[in-house]
């Protein structure tokens, strides 16, 4: 038999590394991955995973539908598909069609706030369950997903050296190899702590156009962060190098929100004592605590921190779509 030419070899390498990238990995059959998506991944077209806990706990119908339809064209107008996840009567769905979205939305809170320690549970019982970030790239891991975008990611809760209430998805971040584009962490959480912890887990942190960190709502929290990328070009090469050594982590890319959305830091922070003290007076925690803070800054701040946090994952979709992007041609 005549042995491959160098040029065949490098060229059966560079499919091999797309598929191993880009095309799914899994064919789970209590998974439903819909045509879109399993098509996009399957020729290996940029993908970008979204979560669903934004859409059923994050704002009311029918604002959720609305931002939920805006984010996944944001994704479509930047050059990738977008593949927002949710359990629906029991079976992951990834990739939600128009039909899918409106259901999820007008569920709102009835929907199960889906982390990974969940998702045998809703699966079992054929519950509905919107995914956070944990249990998103989780899914999006096992179908082959690299890039997922959200507004923040969870982290270490103020006073959780007490509580020892740690988000699931700093764990996720240490052994799923998902690249996650957020707006830092919120900044209702412990910053120093979080980080400390992502660096704990081996999870690469880096920062968006800048040297620190973003604390959600504004686009400083006095953090630095190990490494700073400054183009989609950059990013794919991270997230290709981290994937190809086999480090098995994710990597966190933190963009900081647009300036002119940015709401004030001292009427954030104030609004966020205020929540945190209520919060303890009504024995409010474990996965109750994130959605409760968040409405209570947003009616303390009049609006300002919801209007906030929609332009920053709007700002968030338009990057990741991007990385997406220039992962799919850095691999090709």
């Amino acid at each position: 038999m005549a042995s491959s030419s160098p040029s065949s070899s490098s060229a059966v390498k560079r499919l091999s590394n797309l598929s191993n990238h880009l095309c799914p990995t899994n064919s789970n059959p209590l998974v439903k991955v819909s045509a879109q998506v399993s098509q996009a991944l399957s020729t290996g077209l940029p993908v970008v995973a979204l979560e669903s806990t934004i859409i059923s706990h994050g704002m009311p119908y029918p604002q959720n539908l609305e931002t939920a339809k805006e984010v996944e064209a944001i994704v479509r107008d930047n050059g990738a598909v977008p593949a927002t996840i949710a359990i629906l009567d029991g079976v992951p769905c990834i990739g939600l069609n128009l039909e899918q979205l409106e259901r999820l939305a007008r569920m709102g809170k009835s929907a199960q706030k889906t982390a990974r320690r969940d998702i045998a549970y809703v699966v079992a019982t054929k519950r509905n369950g919107a995914t956070t970030v944990s249990a998103t790239m989780f899914f999006a891991a096992m179908v082959g997903i690299p890039v997922f975008v959200t507004g923040g990611v969870g982290g270490v809760h103020r006073h959780g050296e007490h509580t020892m209430d740690i988000s699931s998805d700093l764990t996720e971040l240490g052994r799923t190899p998902v690249a996650v584009v957020s707006a830092g962490v919120k900044s209702i959480l412990d910053i120093p702590r979080t980080l400390e912890y992502l660096e704990t887990q081996g999870v690469c942190v880096a920062a968006y156009k800048t040297n620190e960190f973003p604390a959600f709502f504004t686009e400083t929290s006095g953090c630095k962060v190990p490494c700073r990328l400054d183009s989609p070009e950059e990013c794919a090469r991270l997230i290709d190098a981290n994937r190809k050594l086999n480090l098995g982590n994710g990597v966190l890319i933190a963009v900081p929100i647009a300036k002119e959305y940015s709401a004030s830091g001292s009427l954030i922070e104030s609004a966020i004592q205020q929540a945190l003290t209520e919060a303890r007076e009504k024995n409010i925690t474990g996965n109750a605590e994130t959605p409760f803070l968040l409405a209570r800054v947003n009616e303390i701040t009049g609006g300002a921190s919801l209007a906030s946090n929609i332009a920053l994952v709007k700002n968030n979709a338009a990057i990741g779509a991007k990385i997406s992007v220039a992962l799919t041609q850095l691999l090709k």
